[in-house]
């Protein structure tokens, strides 16, 4: 599974939190691997590079739970910076992809500052609206 792949399912565990309590995050973390990830069926057959390996799937629950429990500094670091968009007022969708890349930049020594940003903007492409790219590079790019 390539990185890019890692980071959206990691995004998309990331968004699942504003739907529901943290006592529900590990039975919401099962639902999600039984509904996202491809299965056999048999109209096709899923090849190995396609499957989850439980190597991927066991580094993404541990960078979830690390974001997780960073989430109230991470918030905090949004908010700083973000003039009259506190994380209470941001989209759900935004909010989530801002909270991964701030995850990244501060606490993935890994992963250099520009791909955590870049990637962030190609998330916010896909999964935001018209204004998410900007938005997203904007209140990212104060925090360089």
């Amino acid at each position: 599974m390539k990185r890019s792949e890692i980071r959206e399912n990691l995004f998309k565990m990331v968004f699942f939190t504003e739907f529901h309590d943290q006592e529900e995050f590990k039975e919401q973390q099962e639902l999600y691997f039984e509904e996202q990830l491809p299965q056999d069926t048999e109209e096709k057959q899923i090849s190995e590079e396609e499957r989850m390996s439980e190597e991927e799937r066991t580094y993404i629950i541990q960078k979830f739970e690390d974001l997780i429990q960073k989430m109230p500094e991470i918030d905090g670091k949004i908010n700083a910076v973000a003039r009259g968009w506190k994380t209470g007022r941001m989209g759900k969708t935004d909010l989530a992809i801002l909270r991964l890349a701030v995850y990244e930049m501060q606490y993935e020594d890994s992963i250099p500052v520009k791909v955590a940003i870049n990637e962030a903007v190609e998330l916010a492409k896909k999964f935001g609206g018209d204004a998410s790219p900007s938005f997203v590079n904007g209140i990212l790019a104060k925090l360089v």
